[in-house]
């Protein structure tokens, strides 16, 4: 199948979890990974290694172990700041996922003076596809601020409707905040396009990009985003690690978003002063062997070339879809095009519920999610409560897709629905 990894099988054998049989010796056949990818063992064994033979706090140590954590740390923030291109590795600050980070932004912002300052009469725009992360931090500070919030709708086959671009940012707009692909629909959005028009009423521009970073190639500037930022385990690191990129002279506006150790210059009973970017907004212990997890995840995904994990992605989603369609009484939720896509594919089965077909596909030794996907407002617009979610990644097969459209026919069996 053209656009298949060609070195796939040899990629699955660096995954160890991916061997594993279940319940009734059945195999594992793992298609959740927009919820969190598996890892390879290069990173397992990078943590491992840390903690055994280099364990000590960052910054803080003045002996041999002290000073190979700190370099351990810091070199993992040099490799997400070339992953993403970021200009300067002092943009790239860690958090413990992407809903800090995005919490992160809105909460600084609710707090910053002068041109960032938000109040009364000023709106932000977010998405109707957007995760709760990028929807509640929003919230939020609009609340807080006396702000409005607007959004984007969607059209009926799943993408953001545009039509309204020049009547929802206008020169009240002081942030505009949105996903760059939908960890629900799937749906990759024109950041770039959404970007400039923001840009032109000198309005913040926002990305999660939780989904996109895995998935293909990122160039933060090329985006057009101020701020963007993604979560380690999606991308074949652990949990724990976030990341959020900023553009350097707005980090620097902000005030810190935690106090605490590390994020300041001086501390007297009176007052503080507060140390530059990064360390500013990474008060006390980051989470370390986590970070540097997420280097040697980088290093892993880079060695395959996101180029190949971006086509291998498209045409394993493809595949599903061309599948998926062909099952009567299936509805897909989302763009049925792969191109215009990543590899999260929610959809409804007539007159079974999600957690039902969840519940039979587990029993066949396949891992999907089944619920809202922290996508709620999304699903209220297709008029849906709750939708199974099937998503591919680059170490997803073809075997594993028939194994899915197998799992769904039988499930329509199962329940009677033929």
């Amino acid at each position: 199948m053209e656009g298949l990894l060609p070195d796939l099988e040899v990629i699955r054998k660096d995954f160890p979890i991916l061997s594993r049989t279940l319940a009734d010796g059945r195999p594992l056949v793992y298609l959740d990974s927009a919820n969190t990818s598996q890892k390879p063992q290069v990173v397992i064994d990078s943590m491992v290694d840390h903690l055994e033979r280099h364990n000590a706090n960052i910054a803080r140590a003045m002996h041999q172990l002290g000073a190979e954590s700190s370099a351990a740390f810091e070199e993992a923030r040099d490799k997400v700041a070339a992953f993403i291109h970021a200009p300067s590795r002092d943009e790239v600050i860690f958090t413990k996922n992407a809903s800090e980070a995005l919490n992160l932004v809105a909460s600084t912002l609710s707090w910053a003076r002068g041109p960032l300052e938000i109040g009364e009469g000023d709106e932000v725009v977010i998405t109707e596809m957007e995760h709760h992360s990028n929807i509640v931090p929003w919230q939020f500070l609009t609340e807080r601020k006396g702000a409005t919030l607007r959004w984007f709708g969607l059209t009926d086959d799943g993408r953001l409707d545009l039509s309204n671009i020049d009547d929802l940012i206008t020169e009240r707009t002081k942030v505009v905040s949105l996903t760059w692909v939908s960890n629900m629909l799937g749906t990759v959005n024109p950041v770039r396009q959404i970007a400039d028009r923001a840009h032109e009423v000198r309005a913040v521009v926002v990305v999660d990009a939780s989904q996109a970073v895995p998935q293909m190639p990122v160039d933060v500037v090329e985006s057009g985003a101020d701020f963007l930022v993604f979560t380690g385990h999606k991308v074949v690191g652990p949990t724990g690690i976030g990341v959020l990129w900023g553009r350097r002279e707005l980090l620097e506006q902000l005030p810190p978003f935690l106090g605490g150790g590390e994020m300041i210059a001086t501390v007297s009973m009176e007052r503080s002063t507060y140390a530059g970017i990064p360390h500013k907004f990474e008060a006390g212990t980051p989470p370390i062997v986590e970070a540097i997890g997420l280097g040697v995840a980088i290093d892993y995904v880079s060695a395959v070339g996101m180029d190949r994990i971006r086509a291998h992605e498209e045409t394993i989603t493809r595949y599903a879809l061309e599948q998926m369609t062909r099952i009567d009484g299936l509805t897909i939720l989302g763009p049925v095009d792969a191109e215009h896509r990543g590899g999260a594919i929610s959809f409804e089965i007539d007159g079974v519920h999600p957690h039902d077909v969840s519940q039979v596909l587990d029993s066949l030794g396949i891992a999907v999610r089944a619920g809202h996907h922290c996508a709620k407002p999304a699903h209220k617009r297709y008029g849906v409560q709750s939708s199974t979610r099937a998503s591919s990644y680059l170490y997803t097969t073809p075997q594993e897709i028939d194994a899915l459209i197998e799992g769904l026919e039988y499930t329509k069996k199962y329940f009677k629905v033929d």
